[in-house]
């Protein structure tokens, strides 16, 4: 009879040692690298087993205590198939004894990496878990899990007649659902362009000021480290945003006030009250509160609006108890509304630029946002932090932090 193995989790490990509390020890994320840019030739599964390796060098803690890995990611094909959060672990210094598993919540995969650690952490069943997200939009393009089957001939894409017949549509589309915020918002073409310019400068100054230094890992390119976003346009002028052509030609909506496609990868390394002590570690922030709700999902991007009342709601708050707000601009109708529908002060919002400017890594972008809320919360001496995201099929998360200084 072979011999039991030995196990990894001390004998004490019981529910009388539950906890309530879960905590971000680091957070980071790589700089944004532009479609074709300079991160094209990282392989997706290496960009992000740097970010894991860099969690553990930061924190210093041992790989093997770590509980699991949750990876966020969108198109779950090509480089970034056969289970791309296993891989980033079997890629990276973490043994292989450590698990992982891979989840889609479209735009919001990482986020909900994020709820799902801090509800395994909070519950006692895991102590540390790293929440990640991955997307290399130039090796792996955006649509390429739907358009694959169709080229080959198989299915006619991911939306059987029942769903489109009880919507009233021929497909679903963010695109028109970013127009449909901007109508039914009021927002015109040169709201969404001044909002655009305002990232590029807020992004080009927060990168200037150094304020993106603490949460940005480098990778090698061409023998330099590559450190800096690349889709901020120093130069941006309303001009500019003006002279480009709208996405539909009775639209707002163009390439310069939507998100840019981006390659990146992002992590969270999250912790319960007992890791925290028995490893000696000191978080960044206190996970105040965790939601996400669903709703239409032909407009589907309008959802961060009853999420976040949601989310004030449940954890009795209201927005001015809020510092810092971290709202993905995904499209910029998608924070304008937000910003209008809660009457919020504009100088709290995105306050290092957005995905305008930073791009958007769709599975990354979750965690990468969490990462500038936290290390912004701390370099401006603020609080609390509240992030969402606007999701595929009209999905939304919300989560709000406090700094601890």
């Amino acid at each position: 009879m072979a011999a039991s193995r030995p196990s990894r989790y001390p004998p004490d490990r019981g529910c009388e040692r539950l906890s309530v509390e879960a905590y971000i020890i680091d957070a980071v994320r790589t700089a944004g690298g532009k479609r074709d840019g300079a991160l094209k030739d990282w392989h997706p599964v290496a960009m992000g087993a740097a970010v894991l390796d860099a969690l553990v060098a930061r924190t210093g803690i041992d790989p093997a205590a770590i509980d699991d890995v949750i990876a966020g990611c969108v198109s779950q094909v090509g480089e970034q198939s056969f289970h791309v959060a296993r891989n980033l672990v079997l890629a990276s210094s973490l043994p292989d004894s450590v698990p992982a598993v891979t989840i889609d919540r479209q735009c919001g995969s990482s986020q909900q990496s994020i709820h799902f650690a801090a509800q395994a952490v909070m519950s006692g069943t895991q102590d540390m878990v790293i929440a990640a997200g991955v997307e290399s939009m130039t090796r792996v393009p955006m649509g390429t899990p739907v358009v694959l089957p169709m080229q080959a001939g198989i299915g006619t894409g991911p939306w059987p007649p029942s769903i489109l017949k009880r919507y009233g549509v021929s497909d679903f589309s963010q695109f028109r659902g970013a127009e449909m915020m901007a109508a039914k918002y009021g927002l015109s073409r040169d709201d969404l362009d001044c909002f655009a310019l305002d990232s590029h400068r807020k992004a080009a100054s927060a990168t200037q000021a150094g304020a993106f230094d603490a949460e940005i890992v480098p990778l090698a390119v061409n023998g330099h480290d590559h450190r800096n976003d690349e889709g901020i346009r120093y130069d941006a002028s309303l001009e500019g945003l003006g002279g480009l052509r709208t996405l539909s030609p009775e639209g707002v909506i163009t390439a310069g006030n939507a998100s840019q496609i981006c390659d990146g990868a992002s992590g969270v390394l999250v912790a319960n009250e007992r890791a925290v002590k028995e490893h000696g570690l000191t978080p960044l922030a206190r996970i105040d509160h965790l939601t996400v709700t669903a709703g239409d999902p032909v407009i589907m991007l309008e959802e961060p609006i009853p999420a976040t009342r949601r989310a004030l709601q449940r954890a009795g708050r209201s927005l001015d108890d809020i510092d810092l707000y971290e709202v993905n601009e995904a499209f910029a109708s998608v924070p304008l509304a937000w910003l209008r529908q809660f009457d919020a002060d504009p100088a709290r919002l995105n306050v290092h630029g957005g995905a305008i400017a930073l791009g958007h890594p769709l599975g990354a972008s979750g965690a990468k946002l969490m990462a500038t809320l936290v290390h912004a919360l701390r370099r401006h001496g603020k609080r609390f932090g509240l992030q969402t995201m606007c999701e595929g099929g009209g999905i939304a998360n919300v989560t709000i932090v406090e700094a601890l200084h």
